[in-house]
């Protein structure tokens, strides 16, 4: 039987500590030894403050590399952030300095090594420091994400991809949902954690997983080795079927779902969590995409009184979807993949998803017609 371990929590060093060590006894004892590369690999999406929810919290991330050091292990922090530099992220996420006297290295992911993660994507490039530490503790936070629901244990990984390498598999699995969960779950199972540790106890609702997102206090801590059970559990907290989540679908469908799990401690019923509205991107004939996509579906969209023009959305975008027009922002939403990067990286709040007139006219009328 699976164990999904919950802890209610505070950011409180105190409190976060004796929680983490406790965790990651549960699940590393025997692995972390004298000399070991642990590589922990935390949310860095941005740069952004920890009252943000945006990152994960850098007091968890201390916890994680003191027990680690503890037992004479090396320890790397790593990611590959979505902007902004390392350096900065470090910064502004308060990790630097939760870190000062640390004997711990901070590094940007950037070199990549190819890893045959299986059909339908075989050899695919991950981080070489991931791959070649002897342990992984992946240090997701509790976040909404527009594009797959939420994104937790097993979309945390997805930063193990490096720099430019995810807005390009974003693009090649295009506007299939499935799919990229698919590439996920992949990912996941190719770098294989020792332990998944939830920062859940400020959270994120709303369109996540960037700043138009909306902080949430939930107050816990979860632990699993096992990200399946633990992105499922946290559904069931959230009072979510875990199979509206795509990486869990993906998950069930691979065979990598526990048969059962078992909650271990006090899972908290969280109630009206906000979700963002996750829509149909295409259906009926092949012929009639193209419309949809430009006038139908759901799409990113600017809020001109919080656009700065700053060009974070346009660099990053995997279709090349957006450009800028005087000033305006200009959306090719035939080309529009609805990965929702943009809204993922804009770092003043300024993009959004909404369906337009003609899709909620046309949703309207085939719902009343039965």
């Amino acid at each position: 039987m699976t164990k999904v371990y919950c802890k209610k929590a505070s950011y409180d060093y105190a409190v976060i500590k004796p929680v983490v060590f406790e965790m990651m006894d549960l699940h590393c004892a025997g692995r972390i030894r004298a000399g070991s590369r642990v590589l922990i690999k935390p949310n860095l999406l941005a740069p952004a403050p920890p009252d943000k929810a945006i990152v994960t919290h850098p007091l968890i991330v201390k916890a994680a590399a003191e027990y680690a050091l503890e037992r004479g292990a090396r320890v790397q922090v790593s990611d590959s952030q979505a902007m902004g530099t390392f350096e900065r992220v470090l910064k502004e996420s308060g990790i630097k300095e939760a870190l000062r006297g640390l004997d711990v290295e901070w590094r940007e992911l950037n070199t990549s090594v190819a890893i045959d993660i299986g059909e339908p994507f075989n050899r695919i490039e991950i981080a070489r420091d991931v791959m070649e530490a002897d342990v992984v503790i992946n240090l997701p936070k509790l976040k909404t994400h527009a594009q797959m629901l939420l994104t937790l244990g097993i979309k945390n990984l997805f930063g193990c991809i490096v720099g430019l390498k995810k807005p390009e598999w974003h693009f090649r699995t295009g506007v299939n949902r499935e799919m990229f969960a698919q590439l996920l779950v992949r990912i996941h199972k190719a770098v294989n954690p020792a332990v998944t540790l939830l920062d859940g106890i400020l959270a994120m609702e709303g369109e996540g997983p960037g700043r138009s997102g909306v902080p949430r206090e939930v107050g816990v801590i979860m632990g699993s080795s096992d990200a399946v059970a633990l992105d499922v559990t946290v559904c069931r907290m959230l009072g979510l079927d875990p199979f509206s989540v795509f990486t869990n679908e993906a998950a069930k469908d691979l065979g990598y779902l526990p048969e059962e799990i078992e909650v271990k401690g006090e899972l908290p019923e969280i109630r009206g969590y906000r979700f963002p509205e996750i829509v149909p991107l295409v259906f009926g004939p092949k012929a009639l995409h193209g419309f949809m996509r430009r006038y139908l579906v759901q799409r990113p969209v600017q809020d001109d009184a919080l656009c700065r023009l700053c060009g974070e959305c346009w660099k990053y975008c995997p279709a090349r979807a957006i450009t800028r027009d005087r000033q305006k922002l200009a959306f090719d939403y035939e080309k529009c993949i609805r990965c929702y990067c943009c809204i993922e990286v804009c770092p003043h709040a300024a993009l959004r998803t909404e369906e337009p007139l003609p899709g909620r006219l046309f949703k309207r009328l085939k719902r009343d017609s039965f």
